[in-house]
């Protein structure tokens, strides 16, 4: 660990609004239940029947049994939520563990803590580990580890993670280990005094000034729901957006930069370079080509700064480039100063 002051800053907006998937009370084994449709539900969606009869699970976990398949009427399977239903009918709801409440538990994951205190952790994420539970991805993330480092950790939303990075961007995470420590971590990163610095490549050349701020809103991709892009405010939903670029070095083959963001919105350096038709080597979710060297986006969160939320002491940690960042940044000559 090194010991300085903080650096420039990001933030995760975005996973901050995200509800936990995860069921409060799971039911212990399968058991079917009949529910007769009382008179005051009449004419009431078939989702908040379930809810007001089935009061002791989360809505979240009684949306996923819909969807999965587990309520039936008169022996037919009914998924759709907006169906009204009436007083008196008869409905079977099997209360049984689906994907997404099973997603809550630890499992044995190797990770690389490079800080831990009574407080919180510092964990270097590699590239490829998923940070929460997803659909697609409900096991072996982030979360499960930390669990399994940390049983008591149920006890946390999303078990202490307050910020995240995409699952092949590789770098720097602070994590809580106790709830003060979380509560004063979302507010740090709420009013951006959470800090990380990323170093991306792109094997298109430089052609404008050496620093460049880019100061535009992103939002979900009209035209691709599964990207995000540069949108206009007054047309589309979106957020604005400022990131902070700094050529650190450039050869034939490609460049090396400096990243630094003002606001944290979804897969926004990936957006801006993209914007700036410098898309990220092996990006090809935004344009950019996959190379021989760097089967991932290049994409690295190197530097992580932040006064400890219960101590106050200044902390700075730095990530040494992963072996792929390495081994491309050889190969395209290109110099790499982690304090710059």
């Amino acid at each position: 660990m090194i010991i300085s002051s903080p650096s420039e800053l990001d933030d995760t907006d975005e996973f901050q609004e995200e509800t936990s998937l995860i069921a409060s009370v799971l039911p212990k084994s399968s058991e079917l239940r009949e529910l007769i449709v009382p008179p005051e539900l009449h004419g009431q969606r078939l989702d908040r029947m379930l809810v007001a009869c089935v009061p002791e699970f989360s809505r979240s976990y009684l949306q996923q049994l819909l969807e999965d398949g587990a309520v039936t009427r008169i022996g037919l399977t009914q998924a759709k939520s907006s169906l009204k239903v009436k007083a008196g009918e008869a409905w079977t709801i099997e209360l049984r563990a689906t994907p997404q409440s099973q997603a809550f538990k630890p499992e044995n994951i190797a990770l690389q803590v490079v800080y831990e205190d009574a407080h919180l952790r510092v964990i270097d994420k590699p590239a490829g580990l998923v940070v929460h539970p997803a659909p697609g991805h409900w096991s072996g993330t982030l979360m499960n580890g930390l669990l399994g480092l940390d049983p008591q950790l149920t006890d946390l939303p999303r078990a202490g993670i307050v910020h995240r990075l995409d699952k092949d961007t590789s770098g720097l995470m602070v994590v809580a280990r106790s709830r003060l420590a979380m509560d004063a971590l979302v507010n740090k990163m709420a009013a951006r005094d959470i800090k990380r610095q990323y170093v991306a490549m792109s094997d298109k050349p430089w052609t404008i000034a050496k620093q460049k701020t880019v100061d535009l809103p992103i939002g979900r991709d009209p035209a691709n729901r599964l990207r995000m892009a540069v949108v206009d405010l007054s047309r589309n939903s979106g957020k604005t957006a400022k990131t902070h670029f700094h050529v650190l070095s450039q050869s034939e083959q490609g460049i090396l930069v400096r990243c630094i963001l003002e606001t944290g919105r979804t897969h926004q350096i990936r957006v801006h370079m993209a914007s700036l038709k410098l898309p990220l080597v092996g990006d090809t979710l935004y344009g950019g080509q996959i190379h021989a060297l760097m089967p991932r986006q290049a994409l690295h969160a190197d530097r992580l700064s932040f006064d400890h939320p219960m101590t106050g002491q200044a902390m700075d940690f730095l990530s040494p480039l992963p072996a792929d960042f390495e081994s491309l940044r050889q190969a395209w000559s290109l110099s790499y100063n982690e304090i710059a």
